[in-house]
């Protein structure tokens, strides 16, 4: 009866792991129209509001698709060397020949998140100088522990056996890694890409500080003015430019899922 009782457990606790896994459709289309309803009003707002000539000039609608425009290759640019890195990185970490260099790589790895974000951009730039590619070098340092890390934990998470079973059928080191570890591993490394551009996102804001533009200039325009309305404008647009990548990382995530691991 213990046993029965213990195994009834691990069920429902596998089931409810499951659930909390894998989002649910309504919140894959709920987030998306929530920023769309907040931008609409934000919209409404700006066309209507009495504003003065500074919060005008900064709110233009040309000035706003440029600095989205910005923002948006910040976190494109930062995220593509992201993954060109880590993922590469991470599998030849779990390859038996650097398996011990792997704690060294991640506690280096976790050594430049854990640095204040601030910090690091303005120390980088005095060494580099100001600019884009500064700002490109800071967000990478920044968000590329979240992906190197669960490129780690899903390759290792890969049950053994299957990897035995592979190389009994004849498949080659790549052919086992290509078909049967990176499949299933892809439901965690999406998830900590997801968590990196989350990150790239909200870290970009800081990119003003060095001249690299993005939507954060609002918010140190209107902090510096004292003009209210510019400053949470440029938090709302970045809030919900956050919510739109964290959602287009849903998506991708449940795409990228092989299918039987539903």
């Amino acid at each position: 009866m213990p046993e029965n009782l213990a195994d009834a457990k691990a069920t429902a606790a596998g089931l409810a792991a499951e659930r909390r896994r894998r989002p649910s459709w309504g919140l894959l289309i709920g987030q998306p129209l929530f920023v769309a309803i907040v931008l609409a009003g934000w919209a409404i707002w700006r066309s209507q509001a009495e504003l003065d000539s500074i919060e005008q000039r900064q709110l233009d609608w040309k000035l706003l698709g440029r600095l989205t425009v910005e923002h948006l290759e910040l976190t494109a640019v930062a995220t593509v060397i992201v993954l060109a890195i880590a993922v590469p990185l991470g599998i030849a970490l779990t390859r038996p020949r650097l398996r011990r260099a792997a704690p060294i790589v991640v506690a280096v790895a976790n050594a430049g998140q854990s640095a204040p974000v601030i910090g690091l951009i303005v120390l980088l730039a005095i060494w580099l100088g100001f600019g884009f590619w500064t700002a490109i070098l800071a967000l990478c340092l920044y968000a590329i522990l979240p992906v190197l890390r669960n490129t780690i934990v899903g390759l290792h998470g890969v049950d053994p056996t299957l990897v035995e079973a592979g190389r009994g059928m004849g498949m080659s080191s790549p052919a086992v890694l290509g078909r049967i570890e990176l499949p299933l591993a892809v439901p965690v490394i999406m998830a900590g890409i997801r968590t990196a551009l989350v990150l790239v996102v909200g870290t970009a804001t800081l990119a003003t500080f060095i001249d690299a533009g993005g939507l954060g200039t609002l918010i140190t325009t209107g902090i510096r003015l004292l003009r209210f309305p510019v400053l949470i404008s440029g938090a709302l647009l970045v809030a919900a430019l956050a919510l739109l990548i964290d959602w287009a990382g849903r998506v991708l995530e449940e795409v990228a899922r092989p299918r039987g691991l539903g």
